[in-house]
């Protein structure tokens, strides 16, 4: 029999995050019980593997906690896009109040299911969805309402960080700082979301949808992985004052929003430059609180279960007090995406070219052609025996379309062996 100071949780799925939340909700139950004003209760645990648990507690059918009238409160971290938007959306309709930590169905399915909770009257928490145990989500929501938001700039994966990371302080290629971060279990057997920078594209787009107000699906936001990075574009970043990082930009100028996610040359000076390893770190600019850096481990079974488990408090503190906090879902619709072909950034090449007269005023009339004004260029390691040299160039600002352009002209000119590299430069 429930008492009316008891909160009941159902958890669907028992991996690294659930393990989390299922550890720190049994083996802290007293002060969780304190803090919220009366008993957490895991009442049962939906896995499809075998584990050990309390008897009674485990379940292989997550509909035995779906449709439980004694659950309050469903925690949903099986991860993935399908079957967790049903699991959510059923738990909802069922009138029970969802945790997740989600951020594929977040990033895809927020508003429909945020809209859903609202006319339920539950709530719908996520704030482990974006940067682990670092409190965004609420930052956003509640710390930061009265700005106006302006750019977002971010590291917000852990396994591509890490990566960079070994690529740049040991000079490896990616082949080798990938296998590392496997073996050290940084990344999947398959760590294409991440290296490819898809997980990043959902996180953008939850912090953007909340920065801005607007419904950003998450397919136009333009992203490139880190997999084409080569340890010679570490050594050129280094000797030209800059670090290389998978960035998540957003950026707001009046009614047009620019997202994108792809590796960038920070000046190594800059605070996002010195985060190394698995870490996180965004910088959101408001009107009012200026310059704002959150910072912290992006990932892991503790560092999500703080985020879990502090969206359950929250929503047992509301139950209890006999309020439901849902989330703010106004959309402003007149905001314009602005496409990746119009972006204006400054850009670092890499070239291997014939080693002759003249091979430099080619390749300057290709830019100069498409409107490229150069910065600087060196010439590197020429060989005799290839008659070949790398040649890098730093530019000037110039629109994306001009500089896709060049590359394939460049990749036609007779002297030009290889375009071996292009990064865009994030002042």
């Amino acid at each position: 029999m429930q008492t009316k100071q008891e909160v009941n949780i159902g958890l669907l799925g028992l991996g690294v995050v659930g393990s989390g939340v299922a550890h720190a909700l049994l083996e802290k139950k007293d002060s969780l019980a304190e803090q919220s004003g009366g008993p957490l209760i895991l009442r049962k645990v939906a896995e499809k593997r075998s584990v050990e648990l309390e008897p009674g507690l485990l379940t292989q059918n997550a509909e035995e906690i779906l449709t439980d009238p004694q659950i309050d409160i469903v925690i949903e971290v099986i991860g993935g896009e399908h079957p967790a938007t049903e699991y959510i959306r059923q738990a909802i309709t069922n009138g029970k109040h969802v945790v997740t930590a989600n951020k594929e169905v977040i990033a895809k399915h927020g508003y429909e299911l945020f809209s859903l909770a609202k006319e339920v009257n539950v709530e719908l928490r996520y704030e482990a969805s974006v940067g682990s145990g670092i409190p965004l989500i609420s930052s956003f929501q509640q710390g930061l309402a009265s700005n106006d938001i302006s750019a977002i700039h971010a590291i917000l994966n852990g396994t591509t960080n890490y990566i960079l990371t070994r690529m740049a302080q040991e000079k490896l290629d990616f082949p080798v700082a990938l296998k590392q971060a496997q073996e050290l279990g940084y990344a999947e057997s398959d760590p294409s979301n991440d290296i490819e920078g898809i997980d990043t594209v959902y996180k953008l787009a939850i912090l953007a949808n909340l920065a801005f107000h607007t419904k950003l699906d998450p397919q136009k936001i333009h992203h490139e992985g880190i997999s084409h990075l080569a340890a010679e574009d570490f050594l050129y970043a280094e000797e030209f004052g800059y670090v290389i990082k998978l960035l998540a930009i957003a950026k707001r100028y009046g009614n047009t929003i620019e997202a994108r996610v792809h590796p960038v040359f920070l000046p190594r000076d800059s605070q996002l430059a010195k985060v190394d390893g698995v870490y996180n770190a965004i910088q959101a600019e408001g009107d009012l609180a200026g310059k704002l850096l959150f910072y912290g481990e992006g990932a892991g079974g503790m560092r999500a279960s703080s985020a879990i488990v502090a969206d359950v408090l929250t929503i047992a503190r509301n139950k209890r007090l006999g309020i439901t906090a849902t989330p703010e879902t106004r959309i402003n619709q007149g905001l314009i995406i602005k496409p990746m072909a119009d972006v204006e950034t400054r850009y670092y090449f890499r070239l291997d070219a014939a080693d002759r007269p003249g091979v430099l005023a080619q390749i300057s009339k290709v830019l100069g052609d498409n409107s490229i004004s150069i910065s600087s260029v060196i010439q590197k390691e020429s060989d005799r025996a290839t008659q070949a040299a790398k040649i890098v160039i730093m530019t000037y600002p110039a629109k994306e379309n001009a500089v896709q352009k060049a590359v394939e002209q460049l990749r036609l000119v007779a002297v030009v062996n290889e375009v071996s590299s292009f990064i865009r430069v994030e002042e």
